[in-house]
């Protein structure tokens, strides 16, 4: 399924799958392989593609309708 929006969004913007690889610095062979499914991205690679699209992760509580935005939080590096 991830795998299916990673590709949704990539088509969005008319971007190939080299164009991705390139922005972010994964193999092209890799983004082929999340977008058919063959292996599964870490989140942080969801975030670094979406971004690339400029797309952003939003969580949204169905009932209360808040959200929460992945950029809200302080990773450590």
């Amino acid at each position: 399924m991830i795998g299916e929006v990673l590709k949704a969004m990539r088509k969005t913007k008319n971007f190939k799958q080299s164009d991705i690889s390139e922005m972010t610095n994964i193999p092209q062979n890799t983004i082929s392989q999340y977008e058919t499914g063959k292996i599964q991205p870490t989140f942080e690679i969801i975030e670094k593609i979406a971004s690339s699209c400029d797309y952003k992760i939003i969580f949204k509580n169905k009932k209360t309708k808040e959200e929460f935005k992945t950029e809200e939080i302080k990773r450590k590096i």
